[in-house]
């Protein structure tokens, strides 16, 4: 993921300028990346940066006039014109990004004000500090290490991992929540010695050494507003998405938007303005035919007067799989497992549409604060008894963190935990926004009344006061619509029908399900369910066409040798699967992640 990397040391500059060098060759992923370093050999700060091209990471670092203030920032803000007018009120020059230094200079509360996903480093040779900080989500990945030579930081751990080798070794509790939920909890990586920058971090160094590590915003913050009545919020809510949307269009290169079936991408269509030949709608599809994605994304776009298209995972993807297998754990770490990869894929292309992407992510999981997470306890008989220990730990682990306030784990707990892995991958390629974790959003609704939820989906009015049109076309699951209530009622029982016999008929096939699946596989039956709401069918992949590649990385000598493993139950799953009679699928996710994420850090010494 393209940010800043480098280290902070009181060592000799040809000492931390080579550890420096290091890292930004492990980080230089694309031939499209732009590069930079930075260094001030008297303050011990040794910077550098990858960015997209033509992003505001690349016209780094700034200065001010003096030069006695460089900042190196990596990420999109967007706290909007309010906080340009104010400086340009006061007399100071914010032409470009450099408002961001100005409001350094006059704003003491600096990041807090700041809105968006993002990590720097501030230099002020003035005060004689070096000031690290990210977004107060710790949505943009920011990793550290504290050694006796030296603080290492990087927007991925394998640039601290290439300088300190010694530290590729798995911490073990990581490894059974990575088994349990597909992520680490807690700002802990897989990487014992190796940590992810807390959101809302403002950590100051002086000479060299961390002087003081500070906080500029607690959830507590938000949770203690006082709570509005149910129309009041909803004019809150209604406010704020009106005046926020349109800044995570403004921009001079070209947007796109992933569309979806759902509400989210929806709301963000009903209020943004964008002009037709601007903005690039597109939904990702699968093989076997168009989608409930698909085909409301395109009534979406025909309603709002943009072109739309399909991007689509097919046999390309299924015959590069080994490739895009291995480049989302080499680029993630493990901050997803493996069944992200055509997520890389699709990325690849959307690229080539728009390099800016925006995405409806979050604003259910907002909205709603409906958990998108929850420990699955792996198949009994793969892993041996000291794994399966850690993987209830974590489970522990994670019924403590649900007591918290359910918009406080939405927000700042899953989202930075769970979600900001696929959020890493898509960011190798794509500049991507998501409006709803816009702090103004957040805030709002943490006012929701207690009956907020029991009055409907506000997603739902929201969008047909924002365009009436997009509010009569129903959801991918049937919700919404201008149908009469009965004819409603019918196509939300089929399209949910189908939506559940196709997660049956793939993934969370049962066994018994299998084996009659599989007395009947000559006949194709998975042609009747899949791709009528997903876009990847990892089953049958497995089965079929990855066959190879699952018995040549599984049934290898190696993979079946990891101390955390039962060798026979592996086998015995694996060729279940093969045969067809069996389903493994999310077990053969976790395994096929874990043991590439041996063979690309953990072994590599």
């Amino acid at each position: 993921m393209p940010g800043i990397f480098g280290l902070i040391t009181k060592k000799p500059r040809q000492w931390a300028e080579s550890q420096l060098l290091r890292m930004l060759e492990v980080l230089r992923h694309e031939s499209f990346y732009k590069t930079g370093t930075l260094v001030d050999e008297s303050s011990g700060v040794y910077v550098g940066w990858t960015s997209l091209e033509s992003s505001l990471r690349a016209q780094m670092p700034l200065r001010n006039e003096r030069g006695d203030v460089v900042l190196v920032f990596s990420g999109e803000q967007f706290s909007g014109p309010d906080t340009v007018r104010d400086l340009k009120e006061n007399g100071h020059e914010t032409g470009g990004s450099s408002y961001l230094i100005r409001l350094y200079e006059k704003d003491p509360s600096f990041p807090a004000t700041l809105d968006g996903m993002f990590h720097g480093l501030v230099l002020d040779r003035i005060r004689g500090t070096a000031t690290l900080f990210n977004d107060r989500y710790g949505m943009y990945r920011l990793y550290y290490h504290e050694s006796k030579d030296a603080f290492y930081f990087a927007a991925e751990a394998k640039a601290i991992l290439t300088v300190r080798p010694e530290l590729r070794k798995p911490n073990v509790r990581s490894l059974g929540e990575f088994v349990a939920l597909s992520c680490v909890l807690q700002d802990r990586t897989l990487f014992e010695g190796i940590h992810r920058l807390p959101g809302a971090a403002s950590w100051t160094f002086r000479s060299g050494v961390l002087e003081r590590k500070s906080t500029y915003f607690r959830p507590r913050d938000w949770e203690e507003q006082s709570a509005l009545d149910s129309e009041s919020y909803y004019r809150e809510l209604r406010e704020t998405v009106s005046r926020t949307l349109p800044k995570y269009f403004n921009n001079s290169d070209r947007v796109g938007i992933a569309l979806t079936g759902g509400l989210d991408t929806r709301l963000i269509m009903a209020w943004q303005r964008a002009a037709s030949e601007s903005l690039a709608c597109y939904t990702f599809g699968g093989p076997f035919r168009d989608s409930q994605d698909v085909l409301v994304a395109r009534r979406v776009a025909r309603v709002c007067g943009h072109p739309h298209q399909v991007v689509s995972v097919d046999g390309d993807f299924l015959k590069l799989f080994p490739r895009y297998a291995e480049r989302t754990m080499y680029l993630t770490e493990g901050s997803v497992d493996l069944s992200r990869s055509p997520d890389l894929y699709v990325s690849e292309r959307a690229r080539t549409i728009a390099p800016i992407k925006v995405v409806g992510t979050y604003g259910s999981e907002i909205i709603t604060q409906i958990p998108m997470f929850k420990p699955i306890e792996p198949t009994p008989g793969l892993f041996r008894a000291e794994m399966l220990s850690e993987v209830q730990k974590a489970a522990t682990t994670y019924a403590e963190l649900r007591r918290e306030h359910p918009l406080t784990f939405s927000a700042f707990r899953q989202s930075p935990w769970y979600h900001s892995g696929v959020l890493g991958l898509e960011q190798t390629q794509l500049t991507v926004r998501s409006p709803f974790l816009s702090n103004d959003f957040v805030r709002a609704v943490f006012r929701a009344p207690k009956s907020a939820h029991a009055n409907g989906d506000v997603r739902l009015r929201l969008i047909g006061d924002g365009n009436a049109a997009l509010g009569q076309i129903p959801s991918d699951r049937g919700v919404g619509g201008d149908s009469g209530p009965l004819s409603r009622m019918l196509s939300r029982a089929i399209l949910e029908f189908s939506f559940r016999s196709e997660y049956a008929y793939d993934t969370g096939m049962p066994q018994w399900l299998a084996r009659i699946d599989h007395l009947f596989s000559p006949l194709h039956p998975e042609r009747l369910f899949l791709g009528r709401h997903k876009f990847y069918h990892f089953r049958v992949w497995y089965r079929d066409a990855l066959s190879g590649y699952v018995r040549d990385m599984l049934l290898d000598s190696r993979t079946l040798s990891r101390p955390y493993l039962d060798r026979k139950g592996v086998e015995a799953a694996v060729l279940g699967h093969l045969k067809g009679d069996r389903n493994y699928t999310t077990d053969i996710h976790k395994l096929l992640s874990l043991e590439l994420l041996h063979r690309l850090f953990l072994d590599a010494r």
